[in-house]
């Protein structure tokens, strides 16, 4: 017997056994009293027995039917209550929200929004991996990611969680004062330049710009070389050389001078930290409600 064939027949069963009328129990169920009926024969005799004495004028259960109905209201009960539990879940946020985070995105993002979420949501688990890897976003099973917008797969859905920033080169005033301010491209290759070893694919970032109506990448030359933009900024601060950056990393030190832009006007487009999820995930209620929480928060 199969599985759907263990089930057939009994939805009408437990109507029929509660108002002990195939009519009053068609009309429970909004189907005809014909078909009530005969699913009701189809259990009787895949069971071999009848479960109702019928008359014209009543029904009740047999010996049998009281058996069976014995036997199967709690785990009907548990089925329904399951059902229940689904619709619920598929309506409110809960379960586990699974974020894989860019470090940039923690005091920009996650520091002010994680709090208010956790405050209106206390059911919902919150799962976050910091990484500047997001190769293995689907294979991990994430539901959503943080990151600047250039680098997200265009498959996906991306929703704007910062203002549009600039990408430039940066130094410190000292070093601008001492060697210079670059105005153009080639005026970079009399500068000492610190790289960036991208951690995420192990290469030395080239540096863009749009320069005489063309997207233009540079080569950066330098005695020193990191895969940390937080210490690539301080040696920037401290006038070791001039950095590629934007305007949002270097906010910071933008607000208290330690460091200036040069090419600013060079900046290949607006960028900006995002928030990405797959087209499978975008109706997850747990998600909706970190999205909604986002908006509001971050970009009023």
């Amino acid at each position: 017997m199969s599985q759907s064939d263990i089930f057939d027949g009994l939805n009408e069963f437990l109507a029929i056994a509660k108002r002990l009328s195939i009519r009053k129990a068609a009309i429970d169920m909004g189907r005809t009293p014909g078909a009530v009926s005969l699913a009701l024969k189809r259990l009787e005799h895949r069971l071999g027995a009848p479960l109702f004495h019928r008359t014209t004028r009543r029904m009740s259960l047999t010996e049998t039917g009281e058996r069976l109905l014995q036997q199967i209201t709690p785990a009907a009960q548990i089925i329904a209550s399951s059902f229940e539990d689904v619709a619920q879940s598929a309506r409110m946020p809960t379960g586990t929200l699974k974020l894989l985070v860019e470090r940039l995105a923690l005091p920009h993002v996650l520091e002010p929004v994680l709090p208010v979420f956790r405050e209106r949501w206390p059911n919902v688990q919150v799962d976050i991996t910091v990484s500047n890897r997001h190769e293995n976003f689907v294979s991990e099973s994430y539901d959503a990611g943080i990151m600047i917008g250039s680098y997200i797969e265009q498959d996906m859905i991306a929703i704007r969680l910062s203002p549009s920033f600039k990408w430039a080169v940066f130094g410190s005033p000292e070093y601008f004062q001492k060697y210079g301010k670059p105005t153009s491209t080639q005026e970079l290759e009399h500068h000492e330049c610190i790289r960036f070893r991208r951690p995420e694919k192990g290469d030395v970032y080239r540096w863009a710009f749009f320069e005489d109506n063309e997207n233009k990448r540079f080569e950066p030359h330098g005695l020193m070389t990191v895969n940390d933009g937080e210490l690539m900024r301080s040696l920037a601060v401290r006038g070791a050389g001039l950095i590629y950056s934007s305007t949002f990393h270097t906010s910071r030190e933008l607000a208290n001078g330690s460091l200036e832009p040069a090419l600013l006007d060079l900046s290949p487009g607006n960028d900006g930290l995002f928030l990405y999820f797959s087209r499978a995930a975008r109706n997850q209620p747990k998600l909706r409600a970190f999205i909604d929480l986002c908006s509001e928060l971050l970009m009023r």
